[in-house]
């Protein structure tokens, strides 16, 4: 480690959970971002069952080696017209992952518990689907497709790429949190939003994922 590293850096390294803890945290903490309004007569798109994930399909050949630990800045989803700030989002004192604030609808959070995106590892991205004024930031994830890709600017000035290679929609009494978010060895990203249908009692019965992996740094 850089003796050059920030202190606040070196800090959230330490910090980090084992993948089993984090799976189960955040498999409660999503509930958090679950409760969009659902007062829109469409709703949000939902992925197509051929864009489920296969996780033994080959990696691209020449794909980046790791990125350090570098905050992310902004993620850009081009096919679905998102560019939004993202902030680090922790766990609040009942140990739930917190979403980020539901005021501002154009803005993602980075679970700092999990990698930073471009790290080896599964760097988590969360945000809400929709909020009390309309859509927001992620109402359009379902919609996207395999080769779709997702960039995410880093404080160290570097983009990491990653290529999507599944969306699917899990319902939340059936979350899969191993397969979402343990590690495969290799740099990967999961962008996390609410899904599936929704009631005014329970809000969102499920999460859209998304799966991608790098696959460039600028």
């Amino acid at each position: 480690m850089s003796s050059s590293q920030p202190a606040d850096e070196e800090g959230q390294q330490r910090k980090r959970a084992p993948w089993g803890v984090i799976a189960l945290v955040l498999l409660t903490g999503l509930a958090l971002i679950r409760n969009g309004s659902g007062e829109f007569d469409i709703g949000p798109p939902q992925p197509a069952s051929a864009a489920a994930a296969d996780a033994h399909a080959p990696a691209r050949p020449g794909a980046p080696a790791p990125l350090p630990f570098s905050v992310p800045d902004r993620v850009q989803i081009p096919a679905i017209q998102v560019d939004a700030p993202v902030t680090p989002v922790g766990v609040d004192p009942d140990g739930w992952v917190d979403a980020p604030p539901p005021e501002d609808p154009n803005l993602a959070g980075w679970f700092t518990g999990a990698v930073t995106p471009g790290e080896k590892g599964t760097a988590v991205v969360v945000g809400h689907v929709d909020n009390k004024q309309g859509p927001a930031v992620f109402y359009g994830l379902g919609a996207l497709k395999k080769g779709n890709r997702v960039k995410v600017l880093r404080k160290d000035q570097k983009t990491a790429v990653f290529e999507i290679y599944g969306i699917e929609v899990f319902e939340k009494a059936n979350f899969p949190g191993n397969r979402v978010y343990g590690s495969t060895g290799a740099p990967e990203l999961r962008v996390i939003t609410c899904g599936g249908g929704f009631s005014q009692q329970n809000g969102y019965d499920g999460n859209v994922v998304v799966f991608a992996r790098l696959v460039e740094v600028h």
